[in-house]
């Protein structure tokens, strides 16, 4: 099948540092050649993958201080995609509704994975605009907000395991892993910290629209001697990071659509201590993997019950529910489907009659 696979322009693919969709693009695409595909990505330039990649921009616009130009460099990826429309079987779009009024005008049909929040009010009037396209939900929460949408598929995300190393033995500190801002609620984790007695390391990032609510918020909470902020991780310090924390705290307070972080932490053996928002309670089973807990007093009381999971539970879960390999299959099925209902069909036969 010839596939093109549409990335943010954010990241690279993978991303150096912090990022989410385009490291889960950078997996699909990855497992989709290994599966025989023809693969085409279109990306920044410093992406690396053994897909064809049609470089959009020089290089990822976050780390290069460019985001002022993403507008710009959008409508040339949009360009490049669909100008070569012809060429592909599906045209896999990653970047929300940037592509939806192109979608409609080519033959080649359009698969748009939805990675970000859908209980805003513009993306419900999107939604009513485009409700024909067809889409594909990274959770069964996160789809709640737009049920009369046209739904291909539930694809939950895939991790490349070998990334991930398994460790045994708990570590002596709680981890927070993402981005700093106000739905991600690090002041929850350093709470929760604070009240079970616990250091806390924060590895994330600080987006510039952020920042104000860094420094008046969270900067000053840093201080407290529990408290440690290591800034952004690369996937290998990522896997050391999670793989020697005791735990990992989720404590977020928006419905978050899938939650990476939560996957690879229990990649590692940690367990997840998460609020029941969003696709939490789909990515952890509470009890076996984690926690998932309706207030802070819960979350305080899960870090004391961690010893009662089993680090190997917390990897057997990952294997069987979000490998890449898996994610890639059900990607597989959701285009076959999507072509099955473009293709026509056949007029059945009917028999002739004889005359005498």
């Amino acid at each position: 099948m010839r596939i093109a696979q549409v990335a943010p322009l954010y990241e690279s693919v993978p991303p150096r540092l912090y990022g989410g969709t385009e490291r889960v693009v950078w997996a699909l695409t990855e497992e989709l050649v290994r599966r025989g595909h023809d693969v085409t990505l279109f990306a920044s330039g410093d992406s690396a993958t053994s897909a064809r990649l049609v470089p959009c921009c020089d290089e990822a616009l976050r780390l290069a201080g460019r985001m002022d130009e993403a507008h710009a460099a959008t409508t040339i990826q949009l360009g490049l995609v669909y100008g070569q429309a012809d060429d592909f079987d599906v045209i896999h779009n990653h970047i929300d509704y940037a592509c939806f009024p192109l979608a409609r005008l080519v033959r080649t049909p359009t698969l748009t994975t939805l990675h970000g929040r859908l209980d805003l009010a513009a993306v419900q009037r999107l939604s009513r605009h485009f409700g024909d396209l067809p889409l594909v939900s990274v959770s069964r929460a996160q789809r709640q907000y737009l049920p009369e949408a046209n739904w291909v598929a539930t694809v939950y995300h895939g991790i490349p395991l070998e990334h991930y190393t398994l460790r045994t033995r708990p570590g002596e500190y709680l981890a927070f892993l993402g981005r700093i801002s106000i739905e991600k609620r690090v002041d929850r984790a350093i709470e929760i910290a604070r009240a079970a007695g616990m250091p806390l390391k924060i590895a994330a990032k600080v987006d510039p629209a952020d920042r104000d609510y860094y420094e008046h918020a969270i900067k000053p909470l840093l201080a407290h001697p529990l408290v440690e902020y290591v800034g952004e991780l690369d996937e290998r310090g990522k896997d050391e990071f999670l793989g020697n924390a005791y735990a990992c705290l989720f404590p977020i307070d928006w419905p978050e659509p899938f939650g990476l972080t939560m996957v690879e932490a229990m990649a590692t053996g940690t367990p997840v201590i998460a609020m029941a928002c969003g696709s939490a309670p789909e990515v952890v089973e509470s009890g076996v993997t984690g926690f998932v807990c309706r207030s802070l007093d819960e979350m305080v009381q899960a870090v004391r019950r961690v010893p009662e999971i089993s680090r190997e539970a917390c990897r057997r879960h990952v294997e069987a529910r979000f490998s890449t390999a898996r994610m890639a299959a059900n990607y597989e099925a959701a285009y076959e489907r999507l072509l099955a209902d473009r293709r026509p069909r056949r007029p059945e036969r009917v028999p002739q009659t004889v005359v005498a």
